[in-house]
């Protein structure tokens, strides 16, 4: 059936290993039961990548952007096809699908086009008989790991820089959202792009197939968006090759409205920040911290705005939230809202309770405080806890309470409040009376135990290319 609505033949990339538990179109690759290389297949992607990639760096950036663009006019042009299989296999409502399909064609624009501006210097020497200059080259093979919450943007600004500045790609999807890289791979391959460029693989087997892409000589450089658990052993596994790295990994962020907020327009913002994807977002507000002189007016018109969230079948007409990943989230962010309720937070609105084992309603908790562990650790579920504060230094205080520093929010109409707060919170991202603040433009990452590396913006192509320095006597 998805094979139909797409009008894209993957089945004939996706032929799924019994052995190796990863897509392939030649699944005789794979050694058999007794003792062979079950990542065989995944080994010859990588093979795939370092051959293509000889030929695909010679490319100019203007025969790159070329083909870059004929694979986002594809994606536009199927836009409506991808989203449904979107939600079909992640479950979030189609108009935010529609939204994430836009969006990660976005950033296959961006670096199409930042392609072009890919310039080296010029440097004074301090000998008369000496020329310097720099220039940057690809760094070679990338292996990106992505995500399910969003799995067409996740890749696609991986991807995106990638190729643009002439490296290669093997991708490994999350297995439970497979479906949409393989669309995006099959648009690729549709729209001229060189086989070997861009080469995804999907399977279960996702530590092993990590391990060998942190550990494999031939990848160049790994770039990971998932959690700070699993990022850093990517990284330990990696310290054998000193290949170059990017992490995208947890969250945390505090969404601070000040006494001199405009109240309405923070609760809007406080409404997209948490319960976009139904909150299950890495830069999703984890912690509200409100000011105890306008409390009450926030959390009152922010519960009739919750109470007005439609949640069920992405497919139908007006649901704002769909369901969770799989029943383990449900249960996973269940068990930290009754650990909360131990701890002595309180229940302010729970959504009528569904026995459907992926619908999670929205839940408002009151009196928590930053050492409950809803507080520190990342929810990923339509759960938001609120708290109070006294005074601007304490708001930063407890928004910096955290080993993460991904995104942070805070809403005040005071510009040299807006100044201190926003050099002062210590995270890699601010939105400043905004809630959605993620677009190719804007270079997304964060520090801390959030990771390193920027995906977006003229700094997302640095990553991935390589500095020369060359000096020339004459």
């Amino acid at each position: 059936m998805l094979f139909l609505l797409l009008k894209l033949p993957l089945q004939q990339y996706l032929i799924y290993c019994r052995h190796c538990h990863v897509a392939d179109a030649s699944p005789s690759l794979c050694n058999d039961d007794n003792g062979g290389n079950k990542l065989s297949i995944v080994e010859a992607a990588i093979s795939a990548a370092k051959t293509a990639q000889a030929s695909w760096q010679l490319l100019t950036a203007y025969q790159r952007y070329d083909l870059m663009m004929a694979w986002h006019d594809l994606i536009m042009s199927n836009k409506q096809d991808l989203a449904l299989l979107m939600t079909l296999e992640q479950g979030k409502p189609l108009a935010e699908s529609m939204g994430e399909i836009a969006y990660g064609a976005s950033y296959i624009k961006w670096f199409a086009e930042e392609a072009k501006r890919i310039y080296g210097d010029t440097i004074p020497s301090l000998n008369a008989n000496q020329s310097i200059k720099v220039i940057k080259q690809p760094v070679g093979v990338v292996a990106a790991i992505t995500p399910w919450n969003f799995p067409n943007a996740m890749l696609a600004r991986k991807i995106a820089p990638t190729i643009a500045a002439g490296n290669t790609i093997v991708a490994k999807p999350s297995e439970d959202t497979p479906l949409s890289a393989l669309a995006l791979g099959e648009l690729a391959k549709r729209a001229g792009i060189p086989a070997g460029v861009i080469n995804i693989i999907v399977g279960t087997d996702s530590k092993s197939i990590g391990e060998l892409f942190s550990r494999h000589k031939d990848i160049n450089k790994l770039t990971f968006t998932g959690s700070t658990r699993v990022g850093k052993l990517l990284m330990e596994q990696s310290a054998s090759t000193l290949k170059r790295l990017s992490m995208e990994l947890g969250g945390n962020a505090p969404f601070i409205v000040f006494e001199d907020a405009d109240i309405a327009a923070a609760v809007d913002g406080a409404i997209q920040a948490k319960f976009r994807n139904s909150g299950q977002t890495c830069v999703c507000a984890n912690r509200f911290l409100i000011h105890d002189s306008i409390y009450d007016s926030f959390v009152s018109r922010f519960v009739e705005k919750v109470k007005q969230l439609k949640v069920g079948n992405g497919l139908e007409e007006g649901v704002h939230l769909g369901p969770l990943i799989h029943p383990q989230a449900k249960t996973k962010v269940l068990e930290l809202v009754t650990k909360s309720i131990k701890q002595g937070a309180k229940v302010l609105y729970d959504g009528h309770s569904s026995k459907h084992h992926t619908i999670l309603h929205p839940i408002v908790l009151t009196d928590v405080t930053n050492d409950m562990d809803i507080a520190q650790l990342e929810i990923f579920g339509p759960v938001a806890a609120i708290q109070k504060f006294e005074t601007e230094q304490q708001a930063i205080a407890l928004a910096n309470d955290t080993q993460y520093g991904l995104a942070a929010y805070f809403y005040s109409q005071n510009l040299s409040r807006v100044e201190r707060v926003s050099t002062s919170l210590a995270f890699g991202m601010v939105g400043i009376n905004e809630g959605i603040i993620s677009n190719a433009a804007a270079p997304f990452g964060g520090i801390k135990e959030s990771g390193f590396g920027r995906e977006g913006s003229y700094l997302g192509l640095d990553d991935y290319l390589n500095i020369k320095y060359l000096c020339t006597r004459f």
